[in-house]
């Protein structure tokens, strides 16, 4: 019989698969089910963040705009469970076929998860994604692989 510690560390990562299955659909009703109400987002995009499902489903709508057809690629999903609170990271990478036709393979962040249990259900309440900052050159590294 698995512990509730393993029974919720199941949960939240089925809560990550369906990010990675409501971006390759660009299913905007089924990821708002992932977030909390007033999820606070620090986003590639500008500002510094977005507090709120609205604006976090504008940010998905914006990306879904520039691609045909999407992908989401998670790898090293490493989880932090507690009671009713829990972290994770990760490297995501968008990548598809553009508008034009292109073809992109994206480029690699680095995710950070944070979800709250609310109302038995596990909904993420802060993330964040992020490229590594080149010091020298005042430019964000895009083109690392995890």
């Amino acid at each position: 019989m698995p512990t509730q510690h393993e029974v919720d560390e199941a949960e939240i990562r089925q809560q990550i698969g369906k990010i990675v299955e409501g971006i390759r659909a660009k299913d905007l009703e089924g990821l708002k089910r992932i977030y909390a109400t007033d999820v606070v987002s620090f986003d590639v995009e500008p500002p510094l963040q977005h507090v709120g499902v609205a604006a976090k489903l504008k940010n998905w709508t914006s990306a879904f705009t520039f691609f045909q057809d999407v992908t989401y690629e998670v790898r090293d999903l490493a989880l932090t469970v507690g009671d009713d609170m829990a972290f994770g990271h990760c490297f995501g990478r968008l990548s598809g076929t553009l508008q034009n036709g292109t073809a992109t393979s994206g480029m690699w962040v680095r995710a950070t998860f944070c979800f709250r249990k609310i109302d038995g259900d596990w909904l993420i309440v802060h993330d964040q994604a992020s490229v590594p900052f080149d010091i020298a050159s005042g430019k964000g590294v895009t083109d690392l692989e995890p």
